[in-house]
């Protein structure tokens, strides 16, 4: 029989869309419960408004450059080599300054040859930031890469440097339908079904607290995780997504791994 731990009748909500059924299996594993309530929704690509800032871009260059998914890096190379400037994009890129946010877009640009100038490690925004403070932006001109949603901690802090902004965000991310997202409210702030609900990414932690926005339940939500409901997160990334919205207790694991997200919340549902 499996051994019992802090998970053992507790009820889990997975906001995944993929992954669930491992995640759910390692869950009953440990006595727990759970239900999956996606908050993904859909990615798409935006390869034509893309394509139109990295051609009409070519014609001026740029002082940096900031990258933030490997994905992302990926799908600008793939968009520049289907409209035949790769080679043009890639000289513009490595002639100006870089900065990069996580190992994935690092790789990416290593593999085309392309020098880093600044790194966060972590993979978080905070970190860039902290490492971009040291760097004058007044009057330069600076592109980033976004991923889905906007990154307003990102934005603000070059936009109030005076740096010159175009963000690109060659996937724009579609949150689900607000009626899906009001049932999962329900149950996590009137019937308060939850001991903890599991985060895998950023898209979904911004779906959920924009509809509670929408909907004056910011506050409320806040106060759930702050009580009943634990919040947590695949990784450091998700976690400061929580973190920017106001949420104080995060449960995380080191290293970014669905199976270390469950195996840590149980640690923390054990002593806490």
């Amino acid at each position: 029989m499996a051994q019992m731990g802090g998970l053992a009748g507790k009820h889990v909500a997975l906001t995944a869309s993929r992954k669930t059924e491992e995640m759910e299996a390692l869950l009953h594993k440990q006595g727990a419960t759970s239900a999956v309530r996606s908050l993904q929704g859909t990615v798409i690509q935006d390869q034509e408004t893309v394509t139109e800032a990295i051609i009409s871009g070519l014609a001026t260059q740029p002082d940096w450059f900031i990258f933030t998914t490997g994905i992302g890096v990926q799908t600008l190379l793939a968009f520049a080599e289907e409209a035949g400037v790769k080679e043009a994009f890639i000289k513009q890129v490595r002639s100006a300054r870089i900065a990069v946010r996580g190992y994935k877009a690092k790789n990416a640009l290593l593999k085309e040859n392309i020098a880093i100038d600044v790194l966060s490690e972590d993979g978080t925004t905070a970190q860039l930031v902290e490492q971009l403070k040291e760097i004058d932006w007044n009057g330069k001109k600076v592109i980033v890469q976004l991923y889905g949603l906007p990154s307003p901690t990102l934005e603000r802090f070059l936009t109030e440097g005076k740096a010159l902004v175009s963000t690109w965000l060659p996937y724009i991310h579609y949150a689900p339908k607000g009626e899906t997202i009001d049932l999962f409210l329900e149950e996590l702030l009137k019937k308060k079904e939850y001991d903890a609900v599991c985060f895998t990414t950023a898209l979904q932690v911004k779906a959920l607290f924009a509809r509670a926005n929408e909907t004056d339940r910011h506050e409320q939500l806040l106060h759930v995780f702050d009580g009943p409901t634990v919040a947590c997160a695949v990784g450091k990334v998700t976690a400061e997504a929580l973190s920017e919205e106001g949420v104080k207790r995060i449960v995380y694991p080191e290293k970014e791994r669905m199976g270390a997200m469950i195996v840590e919340l149980g640690k923390f549902l054990e002593t806490g």
